[in-house]
């Protein structure tokens, strides 16, 4: 019996290290904050690997004191960002964080940011899934 229960826990490891990720991120990167702003964004493409929708709800990061979800709407003629409780990825669906989209905001940062410097960012998924991955900062663009 004992034998039993320690060739199903083995087959149970084997099958859980084989298993297909459920979500995945390329071209993440953060923008290092302006001078004298403790404020910046983030960007990337997630995606849902799963057969089901899938529903983001948070992200954090140790470097920032906090990280939101966030978009970019047009009212009243005027653009304007706001912070949202969740974004959902179809099955078999990507969702973009860009500028004038989908994006993060992260704020106060614990150190000076540097260009090319990884920070760990975990994103947070309704079923209770997280996902974690480190993001580039990069130069944020001249305007």
């Amino acid at each position: 019996m004992l034998r039993f229960f320690a060739a199903l826990l083995m087959l149970s490891c084997a099958m859980s290290i084989n298993a297909d990720p459920v979500f995945s991120v390329e071209d993440s990167k953060i923008r290092q904050p302006m001078p004298g702003r403790t404020v910046t964004a983030g960007y990337l493409i997630l995606h849902n690997h799963s057969s089901e929708m899938a529903t983001l709800v948070a992200a954090s990061s140790s470097q920032f004191a906090r990280v939101e979800l966030h978009q970019h709407t047009h009212k009243d003629g005027m653009m304007r960002m706001e912070q949202i409780s969740e974004i959902n990825i179809d099955a078999d669906g990507s969702v973009a964080f860009e500028p004038g989209g989908l994006h993060l905001m992260l704020f106060e940062p614990k150190d000076k940011l540097e260009i090319g410097q990884q920070i760990p960012l975990t994103l947070e998924f309704a079923d209770g899934q997280q996902l974690a991955f480190t993001v580039p900062v990069v130069a944020t663009p001249k305007r």
